[in-house]
């Protein structure tokens, strides 16, 4: 059976349902989006001609606080997937429990195809459309694929515009205008401190251990450089134009430091390891797998061929449920996104603390701050999952679904 990530998500939160004995009346609640908001967002480009492009966000949950989530730019957003991934970040917020509910946007374009400039116009008119839903009580934007600090800053402004100055309204931003020392490295680092637990649990480490990770974007990347430092050995990458491998282990520094100095930011041509198809990265043989990029990559079929020991996931969504069943019946270890990738919203959460409250963190309080609530919802997770006899993810959810649930009863819907 093939599923959508939609389907896929509707499916786990059915098994939290269960397990939680969650009535009807509630679920309704828990499934139904607060607001969904499509936009047209035109813009003049270079050339002089106009071209109209679309907007999403979709707000999914308040009842634990201000709604949290990412704004992505590609060629394959559109409604389904922003409603999906803003589902996701209501479970993922209450998982590391932090007083955020959950939302999703994104914008229907290229972005490697846009200048700039473009690329300015673009945001600041999608924030044009969207700032009456916005706002540091309301809805807080991230960045997510595609979408950086910049980013950010451009939706700031055009925000304070409206609302006078407000760093709080969005996370992510340059340190110089209000973000915090470690938004950029956070997800890739918590997904890290997942692979860290993860091993911790069987009495390992990750020194030594073997990584493959796909997608090398600013989740993977951050994650290969801290697993490398301490003594992981990543012998294969890969990213949308292709892949690497080295049996030995690939110098991350170098190939981070090789990918920023490549003119469209890809790892293909990296001298110090050996080319391949990108596709064949899940067909080596690792302890760990880290899949970082879009979601929907392991199916059935990858899942059967697969010689991992843990996955990580990185990405939201990477891993369909027909292949978690498989996955589960070989004993696979798979760590899930809600949890795995929660780094960067948790650190979200210290930059708007930082900005309600104008004063700035240090970067070794966010990476204590960080370790602390990671382990903190590691060890619930591996408690509910013992307790119940539940998969990890299943666990995950039931935590997540759990706090959610009890918050939107006490609140009551009158």
């Amino acid at each position: 059976m093939s599923f959508s990530p939609l389907e896929a998500t509707k499916l786990y939160l059915s098994k939290a349902f269960k397990v939680l004995e969650i009535s009807p009346r509630i679920q309704k609640l828990l499934l139904t989006p607060y607001r969904e908001i499509k936009v047209e967002v035109p813009i003049e480009r270079d050339n002089g001609e106009i071209e109209i492009y679309m907007g999403y966000r979709v707000q999914h949950n308040n009842a634990r606080g201000p709604m949290k989530g990412g704004i992505r730019y590609h060629p394959e957003v559109d409604g389904e997937e922003v409603s999906n991934l803003a589902s996701l970040m209501t479970w993922k917020t209450a998982v590391v429990n932090i007083p955020f509910g959950g939302a999703k946007g994104g914008i229907t374009c290229a972005p490697r195809e846009m200048s700039e400039r473009e690329l300015e116009k673009l945001t600041r008119r999608f924030t044009e459309r969207l700032h009456i839903v916005l706002g540091p009580d309301i809805d807080i934007p991230a960045p997510d694929v595609n979408t950086n600090a910049q980013v950010m800053a451009w939706i700031m402004d055009e925000y304070s515009k409206y609302c006078g100055y407000c760093p709080p309204v969005v996370t992510g931003k340059p340190v110089a205008v209000g973000g915090i020392e470690g938004r950029e490295e956070a997800t890739g680092r918590g997904v890290f401190l997942a692979t860290k637990h993860a091993l911790a649990a069987n009495q390992e480490t990750i020194e030594n251990k073997t990584f493959l990770i796909q997608g090398f974007g600013n989740v993977g990347s951050w994650a290969a450089k801290f697993i490398h430092e301490h003594g992981g050995k990543i012998i294969a990458v890969s990213d949308a134009f292709g892949g690497l491998s080295h049996p030995q282990g690939i110098d991350i520094p170098k190939l981070i430091h090789y990918q920023n100095n490549n003119p469209n930011r890809s790892i293909v041509g990296f001298p110090e390891a050996d080319a391949m198809e990108k596709e064949k990265l899940f067909q080596l043989s690792a302890d760990v797998l880290i899949p970082a990029a879009l979601g929907g990559v392991i199916t059935k079929e990858i899942a059967q061929n697969l010689n991992v020991r843990y996955i990580i996931e990185g990405a939201n969504g990477p891993t369909l449920p027909d292949a978690d069943e498989i996955l589960f019946q070989k004993e696979v270890i798979v760590v899930p996104d809600i949890y795995a990738n929660a780094g960067g919203v948790t650190v979200s959460y210290f930059e708007w603390v930082q900005n309600i409250q104008r004063f700035a963190w240090t970067h070794q309080k966010v990476v204590q701050e960080l370790d602390r609530i990671m382990e903190k919802a590691w060890k619930k997770i591996r408690e509910i999952a013992a307790r119940k006899n539940l998969d990890l993810r299943t666990a995950a959810f039931v935590l997540g679904v759990g706090r959610v649930g009890k918050t939107v009863a006490l609140r009551g819907i009158t």
